[in-house]
C-alpha cells in the first residue's frame, strides 16, 4: 500500500470514524476519490441503521457532562442493546460526545422532528404566516416560503439534524449511524436534559418532577 493511499485512509477514518477495512474499501469502490468514499460510507451506515432500527435498546448508559466553567450541564440516557456494547470505549465516545453536542446546541429540544408535537410545527406555521415580508406574495409562493422557513426551524430543535461539532460534514443521525454500522448494535438516544444556570428553577423542578413520576410508573 502506497503512502498517498494510507494517508486517504487516515483522512478518510478522520471524517467518517468508520474503521480502516471499511475505508480502504470504500477508497477501492471509488477509485480514491474521498467524497465519493465518504458517501459510500454513509449509504452503508444508513443501511446498517434502517436494517436494526426495529431491534430492543434494553442497555446503555446515562452520560453527563459539564461544561467549562460549570455553567452548563447536560445528562442524556444512550441506548444499545448488549451491555457487552455499552462498555465499549466507542459507545462510551459517542456519549460523551453527543451529551457536548447537546451542551453546545442551546436550541435544540426535541431528539428528532418525529418527535416535534404538531402543536408545536402549527404554532411555528401561524407565527411565519403573519409576517410582514409575505403580505404581498402570491399564495403558492407565500406557502412555499412558509414550508421552507419551517423545515429549516424544526431542523435548527432536532438533535438529530444538527451538524455534529467535531465534524460538520456529517449531522448527529450520520454519527450515530457511523456507529451502529461499527458496532453492530442499534443505538438510540431516549432522553436528555440540559441545565444553564439561573433557569428558571420553578420550570427546571416541574420538568423533574414530572420527569421522575414517569420513571416511577413506568
Amino acid at each position: 500500500m502506497s503512502v498517498d493511499s494510507l494517508q486517504k485512509i487516515k483522512e478518510l477514518r478522520l471524517k467518517t470514524g468508520a474503521g480502516m477495512m471499511s475505508c480502504k474499501k470504500a477508497l477501492q469502490d471509488s477509485n480514491g476519490d474521498i467524497g465519493k468514499a465518504c458517501e459510500i460510507l454513509r449509504q452503508k451506515g444508513l443501511a446498517s441503521a434502517s436494517k436494526k432500527a426495529h431491534r430492543r435498546t434494553t442497555e446503555g448508559i446515562i452520560k453527563s457532562y459539564i461544561h467549562a466553567g460549570s455553567k452548563i450541564g447536560v445528562m442524556v440516557e444512550i441506548n444499545c442493546e448488549t451491555d457487552f456494547v455499552s462498555r465499549r470505549v466507542e459507545f462510551q465516545e459517542l456519549s460523551h460526545n453527543i451529551a457536548m453536542q447537546i451542551a453546545a446546541c442551546p436550541n435544540v429540544e426535541y431528539i428528532d422532528i418525529k418527535h416535534i408535537p404538531q402543536i408545536v410545527i402549527d404554532k411555528e406555521k401561524q407565527i411565519e404566516s403573519k409576517k410582514d415580508d409575505l403580505s404581498n406574495k402570491p399564495e403558492a409562493i407565500r406557502d412555499q416560503i412558509i414550508e421552507g422557513r419551517i423545515n429549516k426551524r424544526l431542523n435548527e430543535i432536532s438533535l438529530l439534524n444538527q451538524p455534529f461539532i467535531r465534524n460538520n460534514d456529517i449531522s448527529v443521525k450520520d454519527l450515530i449511524n457511523q456507529n451502529i454500522a461499527l458496532m453492530g448494535e442499534n443505538i438510540q438516544i431516549r432522553r436528555f436534559v440540559r441545565f444553564v444556570l439561573g433557569q428558571s428553577q420553578e420550570n427546571t423542578v416541574n420538568n423533574l418532577t414530572e420527569e421522575v413520576k414517569s420513571i416511577l410508573k413506568s
